[in-house]
């Protein structure tokens, strides 16, 4: 993997795990030679990703929607920053200047950024590996409800491996980089639907 895009919060959480756990992955995917593409931020998890990742030497690149810019909350100092019309264009540039996704943890921009990754993957617009860094279990209980989606049905068989998990980064990566895809369903045939 090349590039990797992080998902994660523009919240500071009061616990100092989260803030610590953005910074230790930015710093190490730039110690491996892995670009960020983030949401473009300062504040929170993203600025602690990319100030990390930058501080150690490495690319970032921040995908910000022009409202939030206008806000001032863009990261100026990113190695490349491109503004976009919106959450739309943010989320499919992600997809495009991306070998894989991590999500850290975040809130309701940080879920939709995942499960649209994860919806994407399932369908076929891509085959790249889905993250989920379960920092001081965070997301146990996104994890479970997962597991009950793929119980009842609702996520097939052949797609439940598309969220690759881990509680600490170099596992993850490790998972990650031997991902195979699975049949997507715009591979499948109306009778395996």
């Amino acid at each position: 993997m090349k590039r990797v895009a992080v998902y994660c919060g523009s919240a500071t959480p009061a616990d100092p795990v989260y803030v610590e756990t953005a910074r230790a992955v930015g710093t190490a995917l730039a110690e491996r030679g892995i670009g960020v593409v983030y949401g473009g931020g300062r504040l929170g998890l993203m600025g602690a990703v990319a100030d990390a990742a930058l501080a150690a030497g490495g690319e970032v690149i921040g995908v910000i929607p022009r409202a939030l810019v206008e806000a001032e909350v863009a990261h100026r100092g990113c190695t490349e920053l491109r503004v976009v019309a919106d959450m739309h264009e943010r989320k499919a540039l992600f997809t495009k200047l991306c070998d894989g996704f991590i999500t850290l943890p975040g809130g309701v921009g940080t879920m939709d950024e995942l499960w649209e990754a994860v919806s994407w993957a399932q369908l076929g617009y891509h085959e790249k590996p889905v993250g989920l860094l379960n920092v001081a279990g965070f997301y146990d209980g996104l994890i479970a409800f997962n597991s009950h989606m793929i119980a009842t049905g609702f996520i097939r068989p052949q797609h439940s491996g598309i969220l690759v998990i881990g509680s600490e980064l170099d596992g993850l990566l490790t998972r990650m980089q031997a991902y195979q895809p699975h049949e997507t369903i715009f591979r499948m045939t109306a009778a395996n639907l």
